[in-house]
């Protein structure tokens, strides 16, 4: 069952704080009043991504999909509790009914720029349906959006703070779904959890504004994600979270990046099938397949590397796992 923690509180004549853990969802239920509060500390394990140039909130991460159409599923175990001195309630993002009558459970940073937390929030009174035009008014990570149960307010303009809703997975992690012409990315442990347009990075076909085409995190597919390249993510330059590079570009190992100083660097995309056209081809450098087992329709996509000699596959090719962020990075000086 799910476990909501409730505030630390104050024991009289002592100055230590206890916690409270009580087998309920994140809202009450029953009409009691519990309240939340935000802390501040950020994690990020696995695969993810980040939101926008800019946020005036924190920011996110990446790991599973399906869609009602194809099914490549891979769990991401979301155990994550972030305690700090004031506890925050988390609720379960795969229960669109834990958080009661008029709340909804919305990802948010808790600090950083990356999604790391869960809470209960109010629904608005007019909320906004699939494909609606949203505002959060705190940023794209800040826990506040006029989108309906199961939908949250992504693709955010970092100036307007207007998105736009899109759901949810469904299902489970051990089996999510979306609708057709999406995939579900479950990313930054488990913390967020949407379903996204696919895409092909070789040619960047993204709609979105502001987004870019990468790795769908847990599937052998891609799809549009924020950029939060900025002013960094060129060839070469190092890289940290999934969309951190420029579009075009991916996180590659380091070994098949010359002069990479990082664990890992920007490299094109590139189509197998064409005139091997990478930056350092006189160095050795290839178009290597981006997947092993690509999902139908990616087999032509691949990344510009330097092939490992003897052992080669996925993991030398790009760097795994990465989460989501919607801050870009600061520039070296």
């Amino acid at each position: 069952m799910h476990l909501k923690w409730l505030r630390s509180f104050l024991i009289t004549g002592a100055s230590a704080l206890t916690l409270v853990a009580a087998p309920t969802g994140c809202g009450d239920k029953d009409g009691g009043d519990e309240s939340s509060s935000e802390a501040s500390s950020t994690s990020a394990s696995s695969e993810g991504e980040a939101g926008s140039t800019e946020s005036s909130s924190s920011t996110t991460t990446d790991d599973s999909t399906t869609t009602d159409d194809s099914t490549t599923s891979t769990t991401s175990d979301s155990g994550f509790v972030n305690v700090d001195m004031v506890s925050e309630a988390m609720c379960d993002i795969w229960n669109f009914e834990d958080c009661g009558d008029g709340e909804k459970c919305i990802p948010y940073a808790m600090g950083g720029s990356s999604w790391d937390a869960l809470k209960c929030i109010p629904l608005d009174d007019d909320p906004k349906l699939l494909g609606d035009e949203c505002n959060a008014p705190l940023g794209g990570a800040g826990g506040e959006d006029d989108c309906d149960n199961g939908l949250f307010c992504y693709y955010v303009d970092s100036e307007t703070n207007i998105g736009t809703c899109i759901a949810h997975c469904g299902g489970s992690p051990q089996a999510p779904s979306c609708g057709p012409d999406t995939v579900c990315t479950i990313v930054n442990d488990g913390v967020l959890t949407l379903c996204r347009p696919n895409c092909d990075p070789v040619v960047q076909d993204c709609e979105p504004a502001g987004s870019a085409c990468w790795q769908a995190t847990g599937t052998n597919g891609f799809t549009c994600i924020i950029d939060a390249s900025g002013e960094t993510g060129a060839y070469g330059d190092p890289c940290e979270f999934i969309n951190s590079c420029d579009p075009g570009l991916a996180c590659a190992d380091a070994a098949g990046v010359p002069g990479c100083t990082g664990t890992g660097c920007c490299s094109p995309f590139c189509d197998v099938n064409e005139p091997n056209n990478c930056p350092d081809a006189a160095m050795g450098q290839t178009c290597e397949p981006y997947y092993d087992t690509p999902d139908p329709g990616y087999e032509h996509v691949g990344i510009c590397v330097i092939p490992a000699p003897d052992v080669d596959g996925p993991e030398l090719r790009r760097v795994q796992p990465l989460p989501e962020t919607l801050d870009a990075p600061t520039p070296a000086r």
